[in-house]
């Protein structure tokens, strides 16, 4: 048997492959081992802090803080929007939280009713994760303590102090400076798209959000800017302890004031008392409101808490809609207070204010007769008696001859038909008619689209298609008391500390200053002359200080088949509205008001007169130096010779009663 031979280049060739697949494994053996390195320096040497960074981040928990919301003053910084301390219970959204099982534990500590338990419920779905949702505000300390006791056996309960809007004048101020309220999710909505919203806050329980006049008109001002609060928690979540140096501290909204006046407008709303209407003070020299009174009103501290459905439903339903503002939204026929725009615009197109017309109390025209509010009329009137008088049959002539575009025209320029920059939304602009307003209101019936020579008498004593609202009125009076300038309301002061535009930066009035001059003897007779509509109601008791107005009564219905135009036994919405506009002093105009009685029955100088007298006064009390005036002892008159005591010293007094005052000066007469 032969041996078997050894193929020596078989055992070298198995040799290779062995050494190939030693390199090959150790190779790769190495570069793991090296790229293992590597990742290893980069994470203990490169991304230290970045890890360091994001185990803390699970150690330690940053909850949001909403900002406490700008305080809105009046002009002399008396609060008219702040805050207060509020005791909330919370409880946070997670997926291990049994709601029904939380809420049967808070209910054996707090008050939880079904719809409040119904509502925690419906914001939790809609809430999203670590978000957390207001079971109760406003606690009492007591149930704030028990909540806190038994918050370690309360897994996502929190019971904390945040801050809640506070109006101190509850309804005074409510149109103007509005209300907030929760986010609705119209509001989150709305905000999704926009990268100047802060999302986490919008769903914070705490945030409020405006919802009307200066709340939302600058709620982004008074917003400021979220902070935080440190925590320690543990794996679950749950506070272990706080870390007040982690805190990140919020940034308060900017402060707003406005130009009104606290004291006059609660004197507003006092005098108003159950009536329905608006009251607007107006500063002649600079456009300044010092009152925006709307009435009835409604308390905006119920509207921050949250109104239940029957709540909403009577305020919105309630004939004389207090959730309306009458000052600026509400509009009506002005009736004779139009009268002083109807002069100016007769004045300015040439009529002869020294044309006398006969009133008797009726005046034929166009197939029927036009009366006068006065049964047996005024006699012969020229202009200046006719505005003391109120003489319907005058404006009725007056308005024929100066015609509709001239008397719209005049309107205009006075205020009326305009929407003012006073920075809050809500104004209506009223209408003021004219043959070109005619053709394109009724397009679609060319047959109307004429301006017909009826409708002009009723226009001459602003009734008619005519309206307009309580701040246009004012802004009226006040250009006619600064017989100049074409003065703008202003009811923003200043944001943040920056002033805002005054209200005279503006051009001059389209008038003469002997025609303003010639209606406001006029308006000053309403008030000063005793045969003036407004004589009576008028008188300020303030020195030699007068008041100028115009009264106004506006139909709301036609008095062709009527008897009489009593309204005692006529319902609320059937009666005339009265109005009346002033300013004062007469011979140094510093206040305008206009007042707005809703239905308040016949005579705007028996129901608006005596309520803009008593703000008035108010209004010209707080003035310095109208206060010097009043309070400036009257000139004693020159003693006659008979009079002085033989002996006695020039300084010495003589004796006996002191001489009467002399009483103040009477209106202007023709």
């Amino acid at each position: 048997m032969s041996e078997p031979s050894i193929l020596f280049f078989e055992v070298n060739e198995r040799q290779g492959v062995f050494h190939r697949r030693a390199f090959l494994m150790g190779g790769l053996a190495g570069a793991g081992l090296l790229a293992l390195g590597g990742r290893l320096a980069q994470l203990q040497l490169v991304e230290a802090q970045r890890y360091q960074k994001l185990s803390a981040g699970n150690q330690f928990n940053y909850r949001l803080v909403p900002p406490p919301r700008g305080l809105i003053l009046d002009r002399n910084g008396t609060p008219l929007a702040s805050n207060r301390p509020n005791f909330r219970l919370l409880v946070t959204k997670d997926k291990d939280l049994d709601v029904e099982a939380t809420l049967d534990d808070l209910a054996k500590l707090v008050p939880i009713d079904g719809s409040r338990r119904a509502r925690i419920i419906k914001d939790l779905a809609r809430a999203p994760r670590k978000a957390p949702v207001a079971v109760m505000e406003d606690m009492t300390w007591e149930e704030f303590s028990r909540v806190n006791i038994r918050a370690p056996e309360l897994p996502a309960v929190t019971a904390d102090m945040g801050e809640v809007r506070v109006y101190p004048f509850g309804g005074a101020f409510a149109h103007v400076i509005g209300y907030v309220a929760k986010v609705s999710d119209r509001d989150l909505e709305a905000a999704k798209n926009d990268p100047t919203q802060d999302q986490d806050l919008l769903h914070h329980p705490g945030f409020r959000i405006g919802k009307q006049g200066v709340e939302k008109a600058f709620d982004t001002e008074l917003r400021g800017r979220a902070g935080a609060t440190k925590a320690e928690v543990d794996a679950q979540g749950r506070v272990v302890r706080l870390d007040p140096e982690g805190d990140i501290r919020p940034t308060p909204g900017k402060e707003i004031r406005l130009t009104l006046d606290a004291d006059i407008q609660n004197r507003a709303l006092e005098v108003m008392g159950e009536e329905s209407g608006a009251i607007v003070v107006m500063d002649c020299r600079n456009g300044d409101l010092l009152c925006m009174v709307s009435t009835p009103s409604f308390d905006a501290n119920r509207f921050v808490r949250g109104l239940s459905g029957p709540e909403y439903k009577a305020l919105a339903e309630y004939e004389r809609k207090p959730l309306l503002d009458k000052a600026m939204t509400g509009t009506f026929p002005p009736g004779s207070t139009f009268k002083p725009t109807v002069a100016l615009a007769a004045l300015t197109a040439g009529v002869d204010p020294e044309v006398r017309v006969h009133c008797s109390g009726g005046w034929y025209y166009g197939g029927r007769t036009w009366r006068c509010y006065k049964p047996g009329g005024h006699g012969s009137q020229n202009m200046h008696e006719a505005i003391k008088n109120s003489c319907d049959i005058y404006f009725y002539q007056t308005a024929l001859k100066t015609g509709p575009t001239n008397i719209a025209n005049a309107a205009r320029a006075m205020g009326f038909g305009q929407i003012f920059d006073i920075g809050i939304p809500g104004q209506k602009r009223g209408l003021v008619p004219d043959p070109e307003w005619k053709k394109r209101a009724f397009k679609k019936n060319p047959a109307n689209q004429t301006w017909f020579p009826g409708e002009t008498p009723s226009y001459g004593i602003g009734q008619g298609a005519l309206n307009v609202n309580a701040l246009q009125l004012a802004v009226m009076t006040a250009r006619m008391a600064n017989a100049r300038k074409a003065l703008l309301p202003r009811l923003i002061k200043s944001v943040g500390g920056v002033e805002q535009p005054s209200g005279a930066a503006v051009p001059d009035l389209p008038f003469s200053a002997e025609h303003l001059a010639y209606v406001r003897g006029g308006m000053a007779a309403v008030a000063n002359d005793v045969t003036g509509t407004a004589y009576r109601n008028s008188q300020l008791g303030l020195g030699d200080i007068q008041m100028a107005g115009k009264t106004g009564t506006a139909q709301v219905r036609s008095f062709d088949k009527v008897a009489s135009r009593k309204s005692d036994n006529v319902r609320w919405r059937l009666k005339d509205h009265n109005l009346f506009v002033a300013f004062a002093p007469y011979d140094d105009p510093r206040y305008a008001v206009s007042v707005i009685i809703e239905h308040g029955g016949m005579g705007g100088g028996t129901a608006g007169a005596p309520r803009a007298r008593e703000v008035m006064r108010v209004a010209l009390l707080k003035d310095p130096e109208i206060r010097a005036r009043i309070e400036k002892p009257m000139p004693l008159p020159d003693a006659p010779v008979e009079d002085v005591v033989e002996g006695a010293a020039p300084e010495d007094p003589v004796e006996g009663p002191p001489p009467a005052p002399p009483t103040a000066p009477q209106g202007p007469h023709i």
